[in-house]
């Protein structure tokens, strides 16, 4: 068996050595080194993917950084609290009235009020592509004086407050729409405590306080930011005091930083193998089944995750606790074609991204499990960035993905509809199975909490016997900071926050 974690750990490549001078070049320029005065440097492990629009991954990036605010927020247990929006109430089984915060201004000096809510929520419905939060709803937003906003929902959706605190549904100002193109420029024009003042393309991004923010203060006067995609380039980084926050520290690495600098905490994302239904080997269901039965779990655990991860049960893992009292076998399986069969099939592209340490490791494992079956498999592993296009345009056979859960609305039924429905806007599966779609429906007309759990496990049910998806392992998140000498980073299983108000030095 292939060892590519011993070779990892051996030396630092050169394109590490390069990330890990970049993040050396980080300064602290902030304060005389007191407690709390001190710039933050922070090493992220994906950089922007289109330019800081809020309407993708990159709006994840800027909550993480605590540049952008939407409605509402969520707690630690998924609820929907009070942000840009004071109080909400239902008014129908459609429309909800949401009471605009008073005190709240944009980065720019404007004022936030109901007109400037309703444009944001405007401009995320007509984006293009559509906002994965939005791929299963519609909705219309329009100012009741300065004061309410009324959102009208095409069908019934008791998600609303929660969706609402999805990144790529923050709230910007006017100006931020300006920009020719139809691009959306948050740098300077959003609410929450940092602002962004300059994104340096895919290597850097530089924040500063936002001195006039509604609520508490940020205690560190600003925070440098750079994008490193290699893991290790991050972990040596941080030992070497060069970064004070490294995110996504490398399973390799937890061991050799040691407790005080690694964190790790659970999490709702699922590591999966995403067949293509559309075209080539995996069209066949019976192909997708044999490389289900290929699939071996448990040595992606303990060669791989050494430990770190749970063995994958379904779609949704440990980091949803409700989802194992409530799950049923698979529904609509097909008979996994003989090995003889899969050996005749043409060669299949196996792909999978740098910025996830663990997953370029994984990939030569699962390649073996493919082709002991019988498959003939050729690796493609590059940059998120580099990849994400060609991903959801089908241009893969398989696509090996980390995908936190309950990342748009902090329950899985947006997950579902936007990955696996036939008009889901990151369905990389390119699934489109109508017992898919009627059971995701079903799911989204149910306002009541435990109903709706059990529709979504159906849902599940239907997607794992189309086999459009594999589930290889549940992660663990390890994040790193010296818990000695940083204070306040959160640890969030939803992945929203990273660095906050509180985050600092001292």
């Amino acid at each position: 068996m292939l060892t590519p974690r011993r070779l990892h750990r051996a030396a630092l490549p050169l394109a590490a050595t390069a990330l890990l001078a970049a993040a050396t070049a980080c300064t602290s320029s902030g304060g005389s080194g007191g407690s709390g005065d001190e710039r933050l440097k922070v090493a992220l492990a994906f950089p922007p993917a289109q330019a800081m629009s809020p309407y993708g991954d990159d709006a994840v990036i800027l909550s993480r950084l605590a540049v952008v605010e939407g409605l509402t927020r969520l707690d630690e247990n998924g609820g929907a609290k009070a942000a840009l929006a004071t109080a909400w109430k239902r008014d129908g089984d459609r429309a909800w009235e949401f009471t605009v915060r008073r005190d709240a201004a944009f980065q720019d000096g404007t004022k936030v009020d109901a007109a400037a809510v309703a444009r944001s929520l405007t401009a995320a419905q007509k984006a293009s592509p559509k906002p994965r939060v939005l791929s299963d709803t519609s909705l219309t937003a329009t100012a009741e004086g300065a004061g309410t906003v009324r959102i009208t929902t095409k069908d019934a959706d008791p998600l609303l407050p929660q969706r609402l605190a999805n990144p790529s549904l923050s709230i910007l100002s006017a100006a931020a729409y300006e920009k020719d193109g139809g691009k959306v420029n948050p740098a300077g024009h959003a609410t929450g405590p940092f602002t962004l003042a300059k994104v340096n393309g895919a290597v850097s991004a530089t924040l500063e306080r936002n001195d006039t923010y509604w609520g508490a203060k940020a205690k560190a006067p600003g925070v440098d930011v750079k994008f490193v995609a290699d893991g290790t380039a991050r972990a040596n980084a941080l030992r070497t005091k060069d970064v004070d926050v490294a995110e996504y520290v490398p399973i390799s690495q937890a061991s050799l930083l040691g407790d005080g600098m690694v964190h790790e905490f659970p999490s709702a994302r699922t590591n999966g193998l995403s067949l293509n239904t559309e075209r080539g080997v995996f069209a066949d269901p019976a192909m997708r089944a044999a490389a289900r039965e290929a699939i071996d779990s448990r040595e992606l655990v303990d060669g791989v995750y050494e430990g770190r991860a749970d063995t994958a049960q379904g779609l949704l893992g440990p980091g949803v606790p409700w989802a194992a009292d409530l799950r049923t076998a698979p529904t609509g399986r097909a008979k996994a074609a003989a090995p003889a069969e899969v050996r005749k099939t043409q060669q299949i592209v196996l792909a999978t991204y740098t910025n996830r340490p663990e997953l370029p490791e994984a990939a030569p494992v699962v390649q073996q499990q493919l082709e002991k079956r019988g498959f003939t498999v050729k690796q493609v592993v590059r940059d998120y960035a580099q990849m994400e296009a060609d991903a959801l345009a089908g241009k893969y056979d398989a696509f090996i993905q980390a995908r936190n859960t309950l990342l748009d609305t902090a329950d899985p039924l947006s997950y579902l509809a936007s990955d696996f429905t036939c008009d889901g806007s990151f369905n990389i599966t390119q699934l489109c199975a109508k017992p898919v779609d009627t059971a995701v429906d079903k799911a989204a007309s149910l306002a009541d909490t435990d109903a709706r759990h059990r529709a979504e496990m159906t849902a599940e049910a239907a997607i794992l016997g189309s086999d459009a998806l594999v589930p290889l392992v549940h992660e663990r998140f390890v994040q790193g900071y010296d818990e000695n000498r940083v204070q306040g980073v959160a640890l969030d299983p939803m992945e929203r926050t990273l660095i906050t108000a509180d985050t600092r030095i001292g």
